[in-house]
């Protein structure tokens, strides 16, 4: 073989591994039970997300950080905690979520967590309102997001028969006709 034709074979540059965690939470214990819950549906729509990044060197570790029946008014929950602990312990570098809010509804709680994730070169992915709080445009699209569901989660933790019960007597005499089975 001639000098001309002998190649170096050339070193292929691999990006450093990125261990990824998926978190899930729902506020109620409702449907909990089923084959497929909301849970499974925020897994599933996270798991190809970091599938299509492995080129970047995502990597997606197999313990699940999964919260049923918790607010997400509270940092209070066993697998968000655990989920930090492994943050801290340098396990993982992101955590991917389905919507922001899975993860806090509050201002306060969101600042706090990301001073944590920021001492441990962690980063939040949000895979359904794409962006990633590694960067300072994603950290400003976190804050506006965050403010409208703290600015939310009163209307939203409101029982619907508190909602019925309120709307109903204005509804009805407006001529609005009573379901089924309600007398009011």
């Amino acid at each position: 073989m001639s000098a001309r034709t002998r190649r170096e074979p050339v070193a292929s540059i691999q990006p450093a591994v990125v261990r990824c965690a998926i978190y899930t939470r729902v506020s109620t214990d409702e449907g909990l039970g089923q084959d497929f819950n909301s849970l499974h549906n925020q897994r599933e729509a996270c798991e190809p997300y970091v599938a299509s990044q492995r080129a970047n060197g995502w990597e997606l570790i197999l313990d699940h950080y999964d919260d049923g029946g918790f607010s997400g008014a509270t940092m209070d929950r066993p697998a968000l905690k655990r989920l930090l602990a492994d943050v801290e312990a340098g396990k993982i570098q992101r955590i991917v979520v389905y919507k922001m809010d899975r993860l806090t509804r509050s201002l306060m709680d969101f600042s706090r967590l990301a001073d944590l994730l920021e001492r441990h070169a962690a980063s939040i992915v949000s895979v359904t309102q794409q962006f990633d709080t590694g960067n300072s445009m994603g950290r400003l699209t976190l804050n506006m997001l965050l403010s409208f569901a703290h600015y939310a989660e009163p209307g939203v933790m409101r029982s619907p028969g508190v909602v019925n019960a309120t709307w109903a007597p204005s509804a009805l005499a407006f001529g609005a006709v009573a379901p089924p089975g309600r007398t009011t």
